[in-house]
Protein backbone atom coordinates (compact mmCIF):
# COMPACT_ATOMS: atom_id res chain seq x y z
CA UNK A 1 0.00 0.00 0.00
CA UNK A 2 1.71 3.51 -0.94
CA UNK A 3 1.93 6.24 1.32
CA UNK A 4 -1.47 8.28 1.92
CA UNK A 5 -0.24 11.44 1.44
CA UNK A 6 1.11 10.62 -2.09
CA UNK A 7 -2.18 8.66 -2.83
CA UNK A 8 -3.96 12.02 -2.27
CA UNK A 9 -1.32 13.77 -4.83
CA UNK A 10 0.99 15.45 -1.71
CA UNK A 11 4.00 14.84 -3.66
CA UNK A 12 7.14 16.58 -2.63
CA UNK A 13 7.37 18.39 -5.86
CA UNK A 14 3.63 19.80 -5.27
CA UNK A 15 4.44 20.76 -1.69
CA UNK A 16 7.78 22.85 -2.61
CA UNK A 17 5.46 24.40 -5.23
CA UNK A 18 2.57 25.07 -3.10
CA UNK A 19 5.04 26.80 -0.48
CA UNK A 20 6.48 28.92 -3.34
CA UNK A 21 3.74 29.62 -4.05
CA UNK A 22 2.80 31.02 -0.49
CA UNK A 23 6.47 32.68 -0.47
CA UNK A 24 5.09 34.41 -3.57
CA UNK A 25 1.83 35.82 -2.35
CA UNK A 26 3.72 36.89 1.01
CA UNK A 27 6.22 39.12 -0.83
CA UNK A 28 4.13 40.03 -3.50
CA UNK A 29 0.75 39.72 -2.95
CA UNK A 30 -2.01 42.22 -3.21
CA UNK A 31 -1.74 45.47 -1.63
CA UNK A 32 -4.40 46.91 0.59
CA UNK A 33 -6.57 49.60 -0.32
CA UNK A 34 -5.21 51.47 3.34
CA UNK A 35 -2.33 50.96 3.10
CA UNK A 36 -2.47 52.60 -0.38
CA UNK A 37 -4.05 55.88 0.65
CA UNK A 38 -1.82 56.62 2.93
CA UNK A 39 1.42 55.63 0.86
CA UNK A 40 0.27 57.98 -1.41
CA UNK A 41 -0.66 60.35 1.13
CA UNK A 42 2.93 60.14 2.60
CA UNK A 43 4.43 60.05 -1.30
CA UNK A 44 2.49 63.69 -1.51
CA UNK A 45 3.89 65.27 1.91
CA UNK A 46 7.30 64.03 1.08
CA UNK A 47 7.44 66.26 -2.61
CA UNK A 48 6.93 69.45 -0.12
CA UNK A 49 9.59 71.79 0.70
CA UNK A 50 11.81 71.25 3.47
CA UNK A 51 14.82 72.88 4.46
CA UNK A 52 17.43 72.09 1.45
CA UNK A 53 16.95 71.05 -1.79
CA UNK A 54 17.22 67.75 -2.72
CA UNK A 55 18.75 66.27 -6.46
CA UNK A 56 16.60 63.07 -8.34
CA UNK A 57 18.29 60.42 -6.91
CA UNK A 58 17.84 61.84 -3.25
CA UNK A 59 14.12 62.78 -3.57
CA UNK A 60 13.66 59.52 -5.08
CA UNK A 61 14.76 57.43 -2.04
CA UNK A 62 12.65 60.06 0.40
CA UNK A 63 9.69 59.76 -1.45
CA UNK A 64 10.13 55.96 -1.63
CA UNK A 65 10.95 55.35 1.79
CA UNK A 66 7.88 57.58 2.59
CA UNK A 67 5.56 55.56 0.53
CA UNK A 68 6.47 52.45 1.92
CA UNK A 69 6.17 54.05 5.53
CA UNK A 70 2.70 55.28 5.02
CA UNK A 71 1.55 51.88 3.32
CA UNK A 72 3.28 50.26 6.14
CA UNK A 73 1.68 52.42 8.98
CA UNK A 74 -1.88 51.98 6.90
CA UNK A 75 -1.60 47.98 7.07
CA UNK A 76 -1.14 48.10 10.81
CA UNK A 77 -3.96 50.43 11.32
CA UNK A 78 -6.17 48.26 9.40
CA UNK A 79 -4.70 45.21 11.01
CA UNK A 80 -5.26 47.23 14.83
CA UNK A 81 -8.87 47.82 13.20
CA UNK A 82 -9.62 44.15 12.60
CA UNK A 83 -8.09 42.91 16.11
CA UNK A 84 -10.69 44.99 17.75
CA UNK A 85 -12.81 43.55 16.08
CA UNK A 86 -14.84 46.63 14.77
CA UNK A 87 -16.66 46.69 11.56
CA UNK A 88 -14.97 46.26 8.43
CA UNK A 89 -16.47 47.16 4.56
CA UNK A 90 -18.91 44.10 3.24
CA UNK A 91 -17.05 42.00 0.74
CA UNK A 92 -19.95 43.39 -2.17
CA UNK A 93 -18.16 46.82 -2.97
CA UNK A 94 -15.00 45.59 -3.33
CA UNK A 95 -14.29 46.43 -6.86
CA UNK A 96 -15.52 49.93 -7.11
CA UNK A 97 -13.65 50.47 -3.96
CA UNK A 98 -10.48 49.17 -5.78
CA UNK A 99 -11.05 51.16 -8.68
CA UNK A 100 -11.84 54.48 -6.24
CA UNK A 101 -8.58 54.04 -4.47
CA UNK A 102 -6.07 53.59 -7.22
CA UNK A 103 -7.59 56.29 -8.79
CA UNK A 104 -7.20 58.46 -6.14
CA UNK A 105 -3.57 56.95 -5.26
CA UNK A 106 -2.98 57.61 -9.43
CA UNK A 107 -4.26 61.37 -8.98
CA UNK A 108 -2.26 62.20 -5.75
CA UNK A 109 0.75 60.89 -7.18
CA UNK A 110 0.38 63.10 -10.53
CA UNK A 111 -0.47 66.25 -8.84
CA UNK A 112 2.39 65.60 -6.03
CA UNK A 113 4.80 65.29 -9.13
CA UNK A 114 3.31 67.93 -11.02
CA UNK A 115 3.88 70.54 -7.93
CA UNK A 116 7.03 68.84 -7.22
CA UNK A 117 9.75 71.46 -9.07
CA UNK A 118 7.65 74.35 -7.80
CA UNK A 119 8.11 72.98 -4.65
CA UNK A 120 12.04 72.66 -5.11
CA UNK A 121 12.22 75.60 -6.62
CA UNK A 122 10.95 77.42 -3.85
CA UNK A 123 13.85 76.62 -1.79
CA UNK A 124 16.40 76.61 -4.88
CA UNK A 125 15.38 80.46 -5.15
CA UNK A 126 16.06 80.71 -1.45
CA UNK A 127 19.58 79.43 -1.74
CA UNK A 128 20.16 81.75 -4.91
CA UNK A 129 20.54 78.05 -6.92
CA UNK A 130 19.10 77.65 -10.40
CA UNK A 131 15.86 75.83 -11.43
CA UNK A 132 15.60 72.27 -11.05
CA UNK A 133 15.07 70.32 -14.59
CA UNK A 134 11.90 69.52 -15.58
CA UNK A 135 12.51 65.64 -16.47
CA UNK A 136 13.41 65.17 -12.68
CA UNK A 137 10.20 64.07 -12.02
CA UNK A 138 10.09 60.96 -14.00
CA UNK A 139 13.46 60.09 -12.31
CA UNK A 140 11.78 60.49 -8.77
CA UNK A 141 8.69 59.02 -9.79
CA UNK A 142 10.75 55.35 -11.54
CA UNK A 143 13.24 55.57 -8.26
CA UNK A 144 10.26 55.90 -5.70
CA UNK A 145 8.79 53.45 -6.75
CA UNK A 146 11.70 51.23 -7.00
CA UNK A 147 11.95 52.01 -3.81
CA UNK A 148 9.05 51.88 -1.75
CA UNK A 149 8.73 48.04 -3.69
CA UNK A 150 12.11 47.06 -2.62
CA UNK A 151 11.00 48.22 0.99
CA UNK A 152 7.65 46.66 1.59
CA UNK A 153 9.03 43.45 -0.25
CA UNK A 154 11.63 43.56 2.72
CA UNK A 155 9.26 44.24 4.99
CA UNK A 156 7.08 41.41 4.47
CA UNK A 157 10.03 39.20 4.48
CA UNK A 158 10.93 40.29 7.73
CA UNK A 159 7.57 39.34 8.64
CA UNK A 160 6.80 36.30 7.57
CA UNK A 161 10.15 35.37 9.06
CA UNK A 162 8.93 36.62 12.64
CA UNK A 163 5.47 34.74 11.45
CA UNK A 164 7.47 31.61 11.09
CA UNK A 165 9.29 31.63 14.10
CA UNK A 166 6.02 32.43 15.96
CA UNK A 167 4.45 28.98 14.12
CA UNK A 168 7.26 26.80 15.42
CA UNK A 169 6.59 28.38 18.66
CA UNK A 170 3.11 27.81 18.55
CA UNK A 171 3.82 23.48 18.27
CA UNK A 172 4.95 23.48 21.92
CA UNK A 173 3.32 26.43 24.15
CA UNK A 174 -0.53 28.01 24.12
CA UNK A 175 -1.48 29.77 20.89
CA UNK A 176 -1.75 33.42 22.81
CA UNK A 177 1.84 32.76 24.70
CA UNK A 178 3.16 31.73 21.24
CA UNK A 179 2.31 35.08 19.31
CA UNK A 180 3.80 36.91 22.24
CA UNK A 181 7.56 34.94 22.37
CA UNK A 182 7.61 34.33 18.75
CA UNK A 183 7.26 37.82 18.16
CA UNK A 184 9.99 38.92 20.48
CA UNK A 185 12.02 36.23 19.12
CA UNK A 186 11.65 36.73 15.59
CA UNK A 187 12.31 40.20 15.88
CA UNK A 188 15.27 39.55 18.25
CA UNK A 189 16.40 37.07 15.61
CA UNK A 190 16.38 39.33 12.55
CA UNK A 191 18.01 41.95 14.63
CA UNK A 192 21.16 39.83 15.52
CA UNK A 193 21.21 38.41 11.66
CA UNK A 194 21.32 42.31 10.68
CA UNK A 195 23.34 43.43 13.09
CA UNK A 196 26.06 40.06 13.54
CA UNK A 197 26.00 39.38 9.73
CA UNK A 198 24.72 42.28 7.37
CA UNK A 199 25.78 45.27 9.19
CA UNK A 200 29.08 43.84 10.18
CA UNK A 201 29.95 43.08 6.39
CA UNK A 202 29.03 46.61 5.52
CA UNK A 203 31.11 47.84 8.72
CA UNK A 204 34.10 45.99 7.59
CA UNK A 205 34.06 46.92 3.77
CA UNK A 206 33.79 50.87 4.89
CA UNK A 207 36.39 50.68 7.24
CA UNK A 208 38.87 49.45 4.66
CA UNK A 209 37.62 51.94 2.56
CA UNK A 210 38.19 54.96 4.90
CA UNK A 211 41.39 53.55 6.09
CA UNK A 212 42.87 53.41 2.44
CA UNK A 213 41.55 56.95 1.41
CA UNK A 214 43.00 58.28 4.97
CA UNK A 215 46.61 56.98 3.62
CA UNK A 216 46.87 58.22 0.39
CA UNK A 217 49.04 61.12 -0.66
CA UNK A 218 48.73 62.83 -3.98
CA UNK A 219 51.54 62.93 -6.25
CA UNK A 220 51.23 66.66 -6.44
CA UNK A 221 50.86 67.01 -2.08
CA UNK A 222 54.80 67.64 -1.23
CA UNK A 223 55.88 67.57 2.15
CA UNK A 224 56.71 70.82 3.41
CA UNK A 225 59.95 72.40 3.93
CA UNK A 226 59.54 74.71 5.88
CA UNK A 227 60.59 74.20 9.76
CA UNK A 228 57.77 75.28 11.63
CA UNK A 229 55.58 73.24 9.71
CA UNK A 230 54.08 69.63 11.01
CA UNK A 231 55.47 67.05 8.23
CA UNK A 232 58.99 68.68 7.38
CA UNK A 233 62.20 67.20 8.00
CA UNK A 234 62.32 68.73 11.56
CA UNK A 235 58.89 67.75 12.55
CA UNK A 236 58.07 65.35 15.47
CA UNK A 237 55.23 64.69 13.29
CA UNK A 238 56.23 62.73 10.02
CA UNK A 239 54.15 63.73 6.29
CA UNK A 240 52.71 60.43 6.07
CA UNK A 241 51.61 60.44 9.43
CA UNK A 242 49.18 63.17 9.15
CA UNK A 243 46.51 61.36 7.56
CA UNK A 244 44.46 62.92 4.68
CA UNK A 245 42.59 65.63 6.23
CA UNK A 246 46.28 66.20 8.29
CA UNK A 247 48.06 66.98 5.35
CA UNK A 248 45.36 69.27 3.76
CA UNK A 249 45.13 71.59 6.64
CA UNK A 250 48.79 72.07 6.84
CA UNK A 251 49.09 72.22 3.30
CA UNK A 252 46.63 75.32 2.52
CA UNK A 253 47.99 77.59 5.55
CA UNK A 254 48.27 81.39 4.17
CA UNK A 255 52.05 82.16 4.23
CA UNK A 256 52.84 86.01 5.63
CA UNK A 257 52.81 87.58 1.89
CA UNK A 258 48.93 86.26 1.71
CA UNK A 259 48.27 88.18 4.86
CA UNK A 260 49.91 91.00 4.65
CA UNK A 261 47.59 92.25 0.95
CA UNK A 262 44.63 92.52 3.51
CA UNK A 263 46.14 93.27 6.70
CA UNK A 264 48.95 95.31 5.79
CA UNK A 265 52.88 95.37 6.51
CA UNK A 266 54.31 93.14 9.40
CA UNK A 267 52.04 89.89 9.08
CA UNK A 268 53.64 86.48 9.89
CA UNK A 269 52.87 83.14 8.91
CA UNK A 270 50.22 81.45 11.08
CA UNK A 271 51.41 78.34 13.10
CA UNK A 272 49.42 75.10 11.98
CA UNK A 273 49.79 72.19 14.30
CA UNK A 274 48.10 68.53 13.84
CA UNK A 275 48.58 64.64 15.06
CA UNK A 276 47.07 62.26 12.87
CA UNK A 277 45.95 58.63 14.19
CA UNK A 278 49.02 57.02 12.95
CA UNK A 279 51.38 58.91 15.52
CA UNK A 280 50.42 57.26 18.26
CA UNK A 281 48.13 54.55 19.87
CA UNK A 282 45.71 56.29 22.10
CA UNK A 283 43.94 59.86 22.33
CA UNK A 284 47.04 60.90 25.03
CA UNK A 285 49.77 59.98 23.53
CA UNK A 286 48.46 61.60 20.26
CA UNK A 287 47.83 64.96 22.44
CA UNK A 288 51.10 64.85 23.52
CA UNK A 289 53.06 64.66 20.72
CA UNK A 290 50.99 67.39 19.36
CA UNK A 291 51.58 69.25 22.57
CA UNK A 292 55.18 68.80 22.20
CA UNK A 293 55.28 69.93 18.20
CA UNK A 294 53.25 72.93 18.91
CA UNK A 295 56.38 74.52 22.00
CA UNK A 296 58.61 73.57 18.90
CA UNK A 297 57.52 75.63 16.81
CA UNK A 298 56.91 78.35 18.75
CA UNK A 299 52.89 78.35 19.05
CA UNK A 300 52.39 79.63 22.60
CA UNK A 301 54.84 82.73 21.76
CA UNK A 302 51.93 83.97 19.41
CA UNK A 303 48.95 86.32 19.91
CA UNK A 304 46.35 83.27 19.94
CA UNK A 305 46.11 79.88 20.11
CA UNK A 306 42.84 77.76 18.99
CA UNK A 307 42.34 74.43 20.00
CA UNK A 308 40.91 72.79 17.21
CA UNK A 309 38.76 69.62 17.24
CA UNK A 310 37.93 68.22 13.75
CA UNK A 311 34.89 66.25 12.01
CA UNK A 312 34.77 62.64 12.71
CA UNK A 313 37.41 62.29 9.19
CA UNK A 314 39.58 64.93 10.56
CA UNK A 315 38.97 67.54 8.55
CA UNK A 316 39.18 71.47 9.75
CA UNK A 317 36.96 73.22 8.18
CA UNK A 318 39.43 76.13 6.48
CA UNK A 319 36.31 78.93 6.05
CA UNK A 320 36.50 78.50 9.93
CA UNK A 321 40.10 78.86 10.23
CA UNK A 322 41.14 81.18 7.93
CA UNK A 323 39.46 84.18 9.19
CA UNK A 324 40.78 84.47 12.43
CA UNK A 325 44.33 83.62 11.25
CA UNK A 326 44.07 87.29 9.16
CA UNK A 327 42.59 89.03 12.03
CA UNK A 328 45.51 88.06 13.92
CA UNK A 329 47.61 88.90 10.88
CA UNK A 330 49.06 85.61 11.23
CA UNK A 331 50.34 86.03 14.94
CA UNK A 332 48.71 82.57 15.68
CA UNK A 333 48.76 79.13 15.87
CA UNK A 334 46.53 76.46 15.91
CA UNK A 335 46.36 72.54 17.07
CA UNK A 336 43.87 69.54 15.92
CA UNK A 337 44.60 66.45 16.23
CA UNK A 338 42.69 63.72 14.47
CA UNK A 339 40.20 61.07 16.36
CA UNK A 340 38.89 58.75 13.40
CA UNK A 341 38.90 58.38 9.36
CA UNK A 342 35.27 57.63 9.03
CA UNK A 343 32.94 60.63 8.06
CA UNK A 344 30.86 61.81 11.22
CA UNK A 345 28.02 60.40 11.07
CA UNK A 346 29.38 56.58 11.28
CA UNK A 347 32.13 58.28 13.93
CA UNK A 348 28.66 59.47 15.50
CA UNK A 349 27.17 56.38 15.62
CA UNK A 350 30.11 53.22 15.94
CA UNK A 351 32.70 55.23 18.25
CA UNK A 352 30.76 58.19 20.01
CA UNK A 353 33.39 58.11 22.46
CA UNK A 354 36.85 58.77 21.17
CA UNK A 355 36.06 62.29 20.34
CA UNK A 356 35.12 63.24 23.19
CA UNK A 357 37.75 61.38 24.86
CA UNK A 358 40.22 62.91 22.37
CA UNK A 359 39.17 66.66 22.51
CA UNK A 360 39.54 66.01 26.55
CA UNK A 361 43.18 64.68 26.15
CA UNK A 362 43.93 67.64 24.05
CA UNK A 363 42.48 70.33 26.10
CA UNK A 364 44.11 68.97 29.14
CA UNK A 365 47.61 69.25 27.61
CA UNK A 366 47.32 72.71 26.24
CA UNK A 367 45.16 74.22 28.81
CA UNK A 368 47.72 73.04 31.76
CA UNK A 369 50.51 73.97 29.54
CA UNK A 370 49.07 77.26 28.88
CA UNK A 371 48.29 77.98 32.46
CA UNK A 372 51.49 77.60 33.61
CA UNK A 373 52.69 80.64 31.48
CA UNK A 374 52.57 84.20 33.28
CA UNK A 375 49.18 85.74 32.77
CA UNK A 376 51.12 88.54 30.23
CA UNK A 377 53.21 86.08 28.33
CA UNK A 378 50.98 83.79 27.14
CA UNK A 379 48.67 83.59 23.82
CA UNK A 380 44.72 84.28 24.05
CA UNK A 381 43.57 80.53 24.21
CA UNK A 382 40.52 79.73 22.30
CA UNK A 383 38.54 76.40 21.26
CA UNK A 384 36.58 75.47 17.75
CA UNK A 385 34.78 73.21 16.06
CA UNK A 386 32.11 72.24 13.44
CA UNK A 387 29.61 69.79 13.61
CA UNK A 388 30.80 66.58 15.57
CA UNK A 389 34.02 68.98 16.18
CA UNK A 390 31.46 70.96 17.55
CA UNK A 391 29.95 68.42 19.60
CA UNK A 392 33.37 66.93 20.82
CA UNK A 393 34.61 70.62 22.13
CA UNK A 394 31.95 71.14 24.01
CA UNK A 395 33.01 67.89 26.18
CA UNK A 396 36.33 68.90 26.10
CA UNK A 397 36.38 70.79 29.58
CA UNK A 398 34.41 70.77 32.96
CA UNK A 399 33.20 74.80 34.04
CA UNK A 400 34.56 73.84 37.21
CA UNK A 401 37.57 73.61 36.10
CA UNK A 402 37.78 76.99 34.47
CA UNK A 403 37.19 79.17 37.58
CA UNK A 404 40.43 80.58 37.96
CA UNK A 405 41.76 80.56 35.01
CA UNK A 406 39.24 80.59 32.11
CA UNK A 407 40.01 80.33 28.42
CA UNK A 408 39.61 83.64 26.47
CA UNK A 409 36.49 82.00 24.24
CA UNK A 410 35.01 79.63 21.80
CA UNK A 411 33.32 79.81 18.06
CA UNK A 412 31.32 76.28 17.75
CA UNK A 413 29.39 76.09 14.30
CA UNK A 414 27.08 73.88 13.23
CA UNK A 415 26.34 72.19 16.17
CA UNK A 416 24.73 68.75 16.02
CA UNK A 417 21.03 68.31 17.40
CA UNK A 418 23.06 65.64 19.77
CA UNK A 419 25.03 68.37 21.74
CA UNK A 420 23.89 68.42 25.04
CA UNK A 421 25.43 71.81 25.84
CA UNK A 422 23.37 73.33 22.94
CA UNK A 423 20.60 71.63 23.49
CA UNK A 424 20.33 72.71 27.11
CA UNK A 425 21.06 76.43 26.62
CA UNK A 426 18.47 76.46 23.96
CA UNK A 427 16.02 75.01 25.94
CA UNK A 428 16.87 77.88 28.50
CA UNK A 429 16.69 80.65 26.42
CA UNK A 430 15.10 83.69 26.95
CA UNK A 431 11.73 83.38 26.56
CA UNK A 432 10.06 85.31 23.41
CA UNK A 433 13.61 84.28 21.73
CA UNK A 434 13.16 81.69 18.20
CA UNK A 435 14.83 78.09 18.74
CA UNK A 436 16.90 79.26 15.67
CA UNK A 437 18.29 82.42 17.20
CA UNK A 438 17.98 82.02 20.82
CA UNK A 439 19.42 84.72 23.61
CA UNK A 440 20.58 83.32 26.75
CA UNK A 441 20.82 85.16 30.53
CA UNK A 442 22.24 88.58 29.21
CA UNK A 443 24.12 87.25 26.82
CA UNK A 444 27.58 87.75 28.67
CA UNK A 445 28.74 84.36 28.79
CA UNK A 446 27.37 82.53 25.47
CA UNK A 447 25.80 84.33 22.07
CA UNK A 448 23.98 82.30 18.98
CA UNK A 449 24.54 83.89 15.94
CA UNK A 450 23.80 83.35 12.37
CA UNK A 451 23.85 85.28 8.46
CA UNK A 452 22.22 88.03 10.08
CA UNK A 453 23.89 88.55 13.63
CA UNK A 454 23.43 88.02 17.08
CA UNK A 455 20.26 88.11 19.15
CA UNK A 456 21.86 89.89 21.76
CA UNK A 457 22.01 93.41 21.50
CA UNK A 458 25.23 95.76 20.33
CA UNK A 459 27.39 96.52 22.75
CA UNK A 460 26.54 94.24 25.58
CA UNK A 461 29.38 93.52 27.60
CA UNK A 462 30.86 89.98 27.89
CA UNK A 463 32.04 88.41 30.85
CA UNK A 464 35.66 86.43 31.53
CA UNK A 465 34.61 84.12 28.78
CA UNK A 466 33.37 84.30 25.77
CA UNK A 467 31.14 81.69 23.55
CA UNK A 468 29.46 81.98 20.55
CA UNK A 469 26.86 79.36 18.40
CA UNK A 470 27.22 79.90 14.33
CA UNK A 471 24.09 78.16 13.24
CA UNK A 472 22.22 78.88 10.35
CA UNK A 473 18.12 77.84 10.40
CA UNK A 474 18.75 75.92 7.56
CA UNK A 475 20.85 73.39 8.95
CA UNK A 476 19.39 70.39 9.42
CA UNK A 477 22.30 68.78 11.42
CA UNK A 478 21.49 71.38 13.84
CA UNK A 479 18.02 71.47 14.02
CA UNK A 480 16.54 67.82 13.48
CA UNK A 481 14.16 67.24 15.92
CA UNK A 482 13.47 63.44 16.37
CA UNK A 483 10.03 64.62 18.37
CA UNK A 484 8.99 66.09 14.59
CA UNK A 485 7.79 62.82 13.98
CA UNK A 486 4.53 63.47 15.94
CA UNK A 487 5.01 66.75 16.54
CA UNK A 488 5.43 70.32 14.99
CA UNK A 489 8.77 71.35 15.19
CA UNK A 490 9.76 74.77 16.92
CA UNK A 491 11.91 75.82 14.07
CA UNK A 492 8.75 76.05 11.84
CA UNK A 493 7.47 78.79 14.67
CA UNK A 494 6.86 82.51 13.74
CA UNK A 495 9.04 84.09 12.99
CA UNK A 496 11.34 81.58 10.94
CA UNK A 497 14.62 82.22 10.11
CA UNK A 498 15.76 83.74 7.26
CA UNK A 499 17.03 80.92 5.30
CA UNK A 500 13.63 78.64 5.85
CA UNK A 501 10.85 78.62 3.11
CA UNK A 502 7.62 79.92 4.39
CA UNK A 503 6.20 77.22 2.28
CA UNK A 504 7.80 74.19 4.78
CA UNK A 505 4.73 72.56 6.65
CA UNK A 506 4.66 69.97 9.17
CA UNK A 507 3.31 66.74 8.40
CA UNK A 508 3.58 63.67 11.18
CA UNK A 509 6.58 61.00 10.05
CA UNK A 510 6.77 63.17 6.84
CA UNK A 511 8.90 65.91 8.26
CA UNK A 512 10.70 64.14 10.46
CA UNK A 513 11.83 61.59 7.24
CA UNK A 514 12.61 64.69 4.96
CA UNK A 515 14.78 66.49 7.59
CA UNK A 516 16.68 63.30 8.50
CA UNK A 517 17.28 63.30 4.81
CA UNK A 518 17.98 67.12 4.69
CA UNK A 519 21.09 66.00 7.02
CA UNK A 520 22.63 63.81 4.78
CA UNK A 521 22.36 66.90 1.59
CA UNK A 522 23.08 69.42 4.10
CA UNK A 523 27.11 69.71 3.13
CA UNK A 524 25.99 70.00 -0.47
CA UNK A 525 23.90 73.17 -0.07
CA UNK A 526 25.75 76.41 -1.26
CA UNK A 527 28.18 78.23 0.96
CA UNK A 528 26.49 80.40 3.69
CA UNK A 529 23.34 77.43 4.11
CA UNK A 530 22.86 73.89 5.11
CA UNK A 531 25.96 72.98 7.01
CA UNK A 532 28.52 74.89 4.31
CA UNK A 533 29.42 77.86 6.74
CA UNK A 534 30.91 81.26 5.05
CA UNK A 535 33.81 82.36 6.31
CA UNK A 536 32.44 86.17 6.58
CA UNK A 537 29.89 85.03 9.07
CA UNK A 538 33.03 83.15 10.83
CA UNK A 539 34.66 86.23 10.79
CA UNK A 540 31.84 87.89 12.77
CA UNK A 541 31.68 85.27 15.25
CA UNK A 542 35.70 85.39 15.91
CA UNK A 543 35.09 89.44 15.92
CA UNK A 544 32.89 88.67 18.87
CA UNK A 545 34.95 86.19 20.81
CA UNK A 546 38.33 88.01 20.36
CA UNK A 547 37.44 90.97 20.96
CA UNK A 548 39.63 92.88 17.83
CA UNK A 549 39.18 96.00 17.03
CA UNK A 550 41.95 97.43 15.13
CA UNK A 551 40.26 96.51 11.76
CA UNK A 552 38.35 99.00 11.00
CA UNK A 553 34.81 98.12 9.11
CA UNK A 554 35.79 98.85 5.73
CA UNK A 555 38.92 96.43 5.91
CA UNK A 556 36.75 94.18 7.66
CA UNK A 557 34.37 93.94 5.11
CA UNK A 558 36.87 93.63 2.19
CA UNK A 559 38.61 90.67 4.05
CA UNK A 560 34.90 88.84 4.13
CA UNK A 561 34.24 89.32 0.40
CA UNK A 562 38.08 88.39 -0.46
CA UNK A 563 37.97 85.30 1.84
CA UNK A 564 34.33 84.31 1.05
CA UNK A 565 35.04 84.24 -2.97
CA UNK A 566 37.95 82.17 -2.35
CA UNK A 567 36.36 79.53 -0.76
CA UNK A 568 33.84 79.76 -3.28
CA UNK A 569 35.55 79.04 -6.27
CA UNK A 570 37.59 76.37 -4.22
CA UNK A 571 34.34 74.83 -3.57
CA UNK A 572 33.26 75.19 -6.93
CA UNK A 573 36.33 73.43 -8.27
CA UNK A 574 36.81 70.36 -5.44
CA UNK A 575 33.04 70.28 -4.04
CA UNK A 576 33.93 67.04 -1.89
CA UNK A 577 36.41 70.23 0.11
CA UNK A 578 33.12 70.22 1.77
CA UNK A 579 31.79 66.80 2.35
CA UNK A 580 32.91 65.40 6.17
CA UNK A 581 34.09 62.10 4.29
Amino acid sequence: MGNSATEAGDTPGRRGGALASTIRQRLFGRFGNTGLVLGALFFFASLTPSLTPRITVAQAVLSGLCLAAGYGLGVLLRWLWAYLELPLPGAGGEKPRRRIVLASCAALAAIALWRSQHWDDIVRTLMHLEPAAPARALGVLAGALLVAVLAVVVGRAALAAVRAVMGLVARRVPRRIARVVGAIAGVLLLVGLVNGVIFSAILDMLDASYRQADSLIPPEMQAPQAPDSPGSAQSLVAWNELGRMGRRYVDARPTAADIAQLAGPGAKAPLRVYAGLPTGDTPEERARLALEELKRVGGFSRKALVIITPTGTGWVDPSGIDGIEYLYRGDMASVAVQYSYLSSPLTLFLDPDTGGVTARALFREVYGYWRTLPAGQRPKLFLHGLSLGALNSERSFELFELLEEPFDGAVWSGPPFAASQWAGLTRARTPGTPVWLPQFEDGSFVRFMNQEGSSTPPGTPWGPMRLVYLQYGSDAVTFFDRNSFFRRPELLDAPRPPDVSPAMRWYPVVTAMQMAMDTSLSMSAPMGFGHVYAPSHYIDAWLEVTGIDDWSPEDVARLQRHLDERRASELSKVPDQTVDG
